[in-house]
């Protein structure tokens, strides 16, 4: 009997995989120091981001269970 590939929690807090397979993220600059920071960019921030390439492989495998 094959043994059950475990999520690896880290990535599984991190990452979030849509229906038709994209890896999506959040984006970095988004929660410190927001003062200095212009409100357009910080609205532009809450929109999550597409992971792709080679990454987008490794944490796919690491989010399989």
């Amino acid at each position: 009997m094959k043994t059950k590939m475990k999520t690896r929690k880290s990535a599984g807090k991190r990452f979030k995989i849509t229906k038709t397979g994209k890896v999506m993220h959040r984006r970095q600059m988004s929660s410190h120091l927001k003062r200095k920071k212009s409100k357009s960019n910080l609205r532009r921030k809450k929109v999550p981001a597409e992971l792709t390439g080679k990454f987008a492989k490794k944490v796919k495998l690491m989010l399989s269970s």
